[in-house]
């Protein structure tokens, strides 16, 4: 059985340690004991939303990113557990976008193609 709350954990103990941070430093922070940080970490207990934010606050990580990279742990976990199943599963393909500069070319020159739900477009 997955369990969301590890899952989660794990997620947020990768962010933590990508930063070099320590538990110590990340509870200060998101005023967070750090046993109760620790065992969220660990997958040992579940993380309120309001938790959540703190810790995402601390990590200077949005939270959007941090749920969506749960979502492909979870893909990958569903995927691994369903192996055992003769038909074969095609994993989930979220498509990579580059970050492409456009100042200075006409607006009426611009031309995107890419799936509509795929693209963010912000006006500068």
């Amino acid at each position: 059985m997955i369990l969301l709350r590890r899952l989660l954990g794990d997620v947020l103990r990768r962010q933590r340690q990508r930063q070099g941070r320590t538990l110590r430093e990340v509870s200060s922070s998101a005023r967070v004991s750090l046993g109760y940080l620790s065992e969220v970490e660990r997958g040992q207990k579940e993380a309120s939303s309001e938790l959540l934010s703190a810790i995402c606050d601390a990590l200077d990580v949005r939270m959007s990113e941090l749920m969506r990279e749960v979502s492909d742990e979870l893909s990958l976990a569903e995927l691994a557990e369903s192996a055992t199943v003769t038909e074969p599963v095609r994993a989930p393909v979220r498509p990579m976008l580059n970050s492409v500069s456009v100042a200075g070319v006409p607006p009426e020159r611009v031309t995107i193609k890419a799936p509509a739900e795929a693209v963010d477009v912000v006006a500068a």
